[in-house]
């Protein structure tokens, strides 16, 4: 299946400031992540972030933070986003199509996606933008995530699926601030 921009909705998980300094390649994770939102924000594909225990684990990155509105950003205490409810709520989560990065891969992320396939959702985890503390738990995340029906993908898989074809403004702008 492919993603289509209409249909799609990406979800940042917990990309805090906090959490970050301990994730394995952390700056390729926060450098992705804040890619995908440009990105999808060029595009106009709604844009969802979650943050865990923000009291303890600090808010999401100033970087990625700065993009986003306020009633964009979900506060949570469970591991998975869905569990609480207000995901589900947010605004233009009715969307089929979930585009899902963050951290950490084996916990937060994966309950979350979880969770998301067991509502029903289609969902597609950005290999290049997720990650853990420790590389075999990423690995393993990945692995189990596609195993219960999420789709691994790269930043830019989705980018041009979302695009779908070339010679159009939005192509044009997307190629010259974030492809070349």
């Amino acid at each position: 299946m492919r993603i289509n921009a209409s249909k799609s909705l990406l979800l940042v998980v917990d990309v805090q400031s906090r959490l970050l300094p301990a994730i394995d390649n952390a700056d390729s994770i926060l450098a992705n992540t804040v890619w995908m939102v440009n990105v999808a924000q060029t595009m106009g594909i709604p844009v969802l972030a979650t943050e865990h225990c923000s009291q303890r684990m600090g808010v999401t990155d100033a970087s990625i933070r700065s993009l986003l509105p306020e009633s964009s950003i979900v506060e949570k205490e469970y591991f998975s986003a869905v569990s609480e409810g207000a995901l589900l709520q947010a605004p233009d989560a009715d969307r089929q199509q979930w585009v899902v990065i963050g951290t950490e891969a084996h916990v937060c992320v994966q309950q979350t996606v979880l969770d998301l396939l067991a509502a029903g959702r289609t969902v597609f985890v950005v290999d290049d933008a997720v990650g853990s503390r420790n590389p075999r738990d990423k690995d393993l995340a990945l692995q189990r995530m596609r195993q219960n029906g999420a789709e691994i993908v790269s930043r830019e898989m989705v980018a041009f699926e979302w695009l779908e074809r070339a010679n159009t403004p939005v192509f044009r702008d997307v190629l010259k601030r974030f492809i070349r």
